[in-house]
């Protein structure tokens, strides 16, 4: 496993982040602490959670795993957002401010090292938000500050927020961004390299799709992460991929991993830690064989000819207006 800073910050973490959303929910807490020790050996320090997940269970088997590691060693990730309503959900400075406690309560630790809103929350004030969130880094409890699920614009304006008061501001942005999706490029990418932010991908492998186990013509298991995208309406279910894009990319995706002696999932995950600004892709995993499956993605580069022949095959074209006109809009000097 290698290291990367994060950002522009001195904060190094390793260059996958292993995503803790299946702990306590497909993953018994068992099973969950033998894939941290797993992580662990290879190398791995950097673990995101979320308050949202398992309702709080998550953070409570990393904080009890976390117990017998040495704190230091680690980068602890969590998030606030969500709850069941009212003051219970938000950016809010309640709120922010009583989810905050609670995930230290879970997690077990006395501080969190990056601590992510979840999402955009329309009632709350953004000088509100970065205000609290500032609090919350000049009273120890949190080491750094990031965004999932925002849109560029809104976090451009926490940024311009934070640095017209001096408040601390977003050092990572946490999107969904994988061979499948690349709007991220649109306007989240260049925002970032921009800022200096750094990109932590969730969903680099699309619920399953880029692991070679579903074919064109075929279906899915009621069992699998598909069919629980089905009976949850998650964006990856079955209707949203069935189409010749996804079809091109996979058949181009099986070909390269071929040519480089690797699984379709580690070549999906190298091509990503080849991206631009992009820090470590977030790795799920519901089991042991998941996870040693994915950690195969570290330690290696997929030689520039195959990087070039994924990112050729997942190009959006034509782009949607106005990023046609933006890609053509570079001045030159005759």
């Amino acid at each position: 496993m290698r290291y990367r800073f994060l950002g522009r910050t001195s904060l190094a973490v390793s260059e996958l982040c292993l995503g803790a959303m299946t702990f306590g929910r497909e993953s018994s807490e068992e099973l969950s602490v033998r894939m941290l020790d797993r992580f662990a050996e290879a190398g791995g320090t950097f673990l995101d959670t979320s308050d949202a997940y398992s309702a709080g269970r998550s953070e409570e088997i990393v904080g009890r795993w976390l117990k017998g590691q040495d704190r230091a060693d680690w980068v602890i990730s969590t998030k606030v957002r969500w709850g069941p309503g009212g003051n219970r959900e938000g950016l809010g400075r309640k709120h922010i401010l009583d989810a905050v406690d609670g995930s230290l309560r879970r997690l077990d630790t006395d501080h969190i090292d990056l601590y992510h809103v979840h999402g955009w929350d329309p009632a709350a004030p953004v000088e509100e938000t970065v205000r609290t969130l500032d609090l919350l880094v000049t009273s120890g409890k949190v080491r750094y500050l990031a965004v999932s699920n925002w849109a560029a614009w809104q976090i451009q304006k926490a940024l311009g927020v934070a640095d017209k008061r001096g408040w601390e501001p977003f050092v990572a942005v946490q999107p969904r961004y994988n061979l499948l999706d690349r709007e991220f490029e649109w306007e989240l990418g260049p925002q970032a390299a921009a800022e200096g932010l750094g990109v932590l991908p969730w969903s680099p492998l699309r619920g399953g799709w880029l692991t070679g186990r579903y074919v064109r013509g075929g279906t899915f298991e009621k069992g699998s992460r598909l069919g629980q995208a089905e009976t949850e309406n998650w964006g990856e279910r079955w209707a949203v991929y069935d189409n010749d894009r996804t079809w091109r990319v996979l058949d181009e995706l099986a070909a390269v991993a071929r040519d480089a002696g690797r699984t379709q999932a580690q070549v999906a995950l190298n091509w990503l830690l080849q991206r631009p600004t992009v820090t470590a892709p977030i790795i799920g995993a519901r089991d042991l064989e998941q996870l040693e499956a994915n950690l195969g993605a570290a330690g290696w580069d997929l030689d520039p000819a195959l990087t070039g022949r994924l990112t050729a095959v997942t190009e959006t074209s034509p782009l949607p207006y106005p990023y046609d006109v933006l890609a053509g809009s570079n001045r030159t000097l005759g």
